[in-house]
């Protein structure tokens, strides 16, 4: 008896819980079956406008004066005085005194060219009286012949007058000289260093002072091959006897002062007549008129020998897609999100590029909608939420998915 129970226990427990299992598994609850969204990218975007767009090409150079000179004097002596603005720095007018030499020998100089002209001014009267007397004396004492020169004292004549002369030019010589002693500035201009001071004593070898003309400045700036499309340069041609500089496009140049960086506006009034031959770029010069005066707005003038960048105003690109660059992808390619917020390639043509941006003005429409958003891998077709402008799109079910629906098993 026990040996039997012993072996029908063990079978009925495994067919009560075969029982219970097939119940549960009847009688088990049914799934929700859930269709998942469809997979999209959230991407910033923005909606594409045309604009007009001025094209600033980048360059950079050393300001420079339009005129430097060596100040030398003419005459020589010891330096007996200076202008108070005869000193590193300092500002003049033309025609300015800027130093005075001893003038003690030149006038001197001047007293005897003085008295050298008097005295052959009474030999040639003298002379005159002779050849007057000798025209006469050959009337009342001559034989009717024809007298020659020497008779009539002709040669002795044109050496007086000849003496006059040269008395007359060295008199102008030493009021010349006289007039040297006093250094005039031959421009508006700046004493850039001073060389000499009081007391010194100089000769026409000796160098003053090195000044430059203050009434405008120039700056010599690059431009490669590839910008000249975008410039209208002054230029100048074979014949053309004007001489003077045009005026062409608008630059600004940009220096740093200090902890300050400073801005200044100038014009392009001339293109040099040769590239480059190490860097193929071709130079243009921008002048600065008047880049001492006080604005009144506290700016700093232009400094000789400083360094500044530039930004040349171009031309003025009409109905242009100004993006960003991070935008436009390798091969010139960009993301367009169409109607259904699907992916779009297109390539496109850059025109223009700048640090920031890049300009289109074809291959692109107004109110296209642009993924500016950087993506590794673009599908052509592939969904994406964009944001556009900033406004985020409307939270809801995705258009055109299928609802919730229950599914309960078959008994």
């Amino acid at each position: 008896m026990n040996r039997l129970l012993r072996i029908l226990v063990p079978i009925v427990i495994i067919g009560l819980t075969y029982m219970t299992v097939s119940w549960m598994m009847a009688n088990r609850p049914a799934p929700v079956v859930r269709t998942p969204p469809p997979a999209e990218t959230a991407v910033e975007a923005t909606r594409l406008q045309p604009v007009n767009y001025q094209v600033l090409i980048p360059s950079q150079g050393v300001v420079r004066p339009r005129t430097q000179s060596t100040l030398k004097p003419e005459v020589s002596g010891r330096v007996m005085s200076i202008s108070p603005n005869f000193r590193d720095g300092g500002f003049f007018e033309k025609d300015d005194v800027l130093l005075k030499i001893d003038p003690a020998d030149y006038d001197t100089a001047v007293i005897v060219a003085e008295a050298t002209l008097a005295q052959r001014k009474g030999a040639l009267e003298v002379e005159k009286a002779q050849s007057e007397q000798a025209i006469e004396n050959w009337k009342l004492l001559g034989d009717g012949t024809e007298p020659n020169p020497l008779t009539l004292r002709k040669p002795q004549m044109a050496e007086a007058m000849a003496n006059v002369a040269s008395a007359e030019a060295r008199l102008v010589e030493a009021k010349r000289n006289l007039e040297r002693t006093s250094v005039r500035a031959p421009y508006a201009g700046r004493i850039l260093r001073k060389e000499v001071d009081v007391g010194q004593t100089v000769s026409p070898g000796n160098v003053l002072a090195d000044i430059f003309a203050v009434d405008y400045v120039e700056i010599r700036l690059p431009i490669t091959n590839d910008h000249l499309d975008y410039l209208d340069l002054p230029e100048d041609y074979r014949g053309d006897d004007s001489g003077e500089d045009r005026n062409g496009p608008k630059v600004i140049l940009k220096g740093e002062f200090g902890s300050e960086e400073m801005s200044w506006e100038g014009t392009i009034v001339r293109a040099e007549g040769a590239f480059d031959p190490e860097t193929r770029e071709l130079f243009v010069v921008a002048q600065v008129t008047d880049p001492y005066s006080k604005t009144g707005t506290g700016k700093p003038p232009l400094k000789v020998n400083q360094y500044v960048h530039a930004e040349i105003f171009g031309h003025v690109l009409k109905d242009a897609f100004v993006i960003p660059r991070s935008a436009v992808r390798v091969g010139d390619e960009v993301l367009i999100v169409d109607v259904q917020n699907k992916i779009r390639r297109r390539l496109v043509e850059v025109i223009w590029r700048d640090l920031d941006s890049v300009i289109i003005t074809g291959d692109l429409k107004a109110g296209e909608i642009l993924c500016i958003t950087p993506m590794t891998f673009a599908v052509d077709g592939a969904d994406v939420v964009p944001t556009i402008d900033g406004v985020a799109p409307k939270r809801g079910k995705p258009p055109g998915a299928p609802a919730e629906r229950d599914s309960k098993p078959t008994s």
